[in-house]
């Protein structure tokens, strides 16, 4: 493995990296040890970490955390990304068409992760708000995301996501949306909300993002629920073929 020409930015990234893996709070000592650094260094890393607001020290057992800086630094990435920035404008318009919110997320394994959300005056606050992840095949946004991908994959999202269904009936829902271009649920994710999804997907055919919208359950009929659908796919359409196809 070739040398880093700058060890110390480097650990600091390799840090920040074990910080923003693990679940909890973690103590010097396991980050010396995962990381293999000295003592000294381990510890010179965390105190300039913490004077720069990317690292807080707890109380306690002497434990770290990210710090607001980096919380900040992620979701300026994700207010950033190109394919926010395209979407946001048809999402808000389709919020306040609906009444409700409008979501983009990715798929991150075998969850999806919410990067943006956009609501409409008064509308409900929902769980999905952004940089929330909830299990692929339990949203309509995460199981559009995941009827694009090989059998190979759904199978590993299938056994990553703890689902307790049949992998053959999760299959054929899967099937149903891909073959109509949408998926659709009811109150499985907020009570009395329901949402439909469509998936923007890339050049060659691959799931790159979700467009949601949330709206009081039973509040639009099937045709009501087709033109939130098409208007999601249209949006969807000209967010690829300006990301994709400049």
């Amino acid at each position: 493995m070739k040398k880093p020409q700058v060890p110390a930015a480097h650990n600091v990234l390799r840090v920040l990296t074990l910080l923003s893996d693990t679940d909890a709070p973690v103590s010097a000592g396991h980050i010396q040890r995962s990381l293999d650094l000295p003592r000294s260094t381990t510890y010179h890393l965390l105190r300039e970490l913490e004077d720069s607001g990317y690292v807080v020290r707890l109380p306690g057992p002497g434990t770290y955390g990210l710090g607001l800086a980096a919380y900040r630094l992620a979701s300026a990435y994700t207010t950033q990304q190109p394919l926010v920035r395209l979407a946001a404008k048809d999402l808000e318009a389709i919020a306040s068409f609906v009444g409700g919110s409008t979501h983009l997320s990715r798929l991150a394994g075998s969850e999806i992760v919410y990067l943006h959300e956009a609501r409409a005056p008064r509308a409900v606050s929902l769980v999905t708000e952004v940089g929330v992840r909830l299990p692929a095949l339990s949203t309509a946004s995460g199981r559009i995301l995941v009827a694009h991908l090989s059998d190979p994959e759904v199978k590993a999202v299938f056994s990553g996501s703890g689902e307790q269904r049949a992998f053959r009936a999760v299959k054929a829902q899967l099937a149903l949306a891909r073959e109509r271009g949408w998926d659709a649920e009811v109150e499985e994710v907020s009570r009395g909300q329901e949402s439909v999804a469509v998936a923007l997907v890339d050049h060659l055919g691959r799931p790159a993002a979700a467009l949601a919208a949330t709206f009081e359950a039973g509040s639009r009929d099937e045709a009501g629920r087709a033109e939130v659908v098409g208007r999601l796919a249209a949006a969807a359409r000209r967010v690829a073929g300006k990301f994709f196809n400049p």
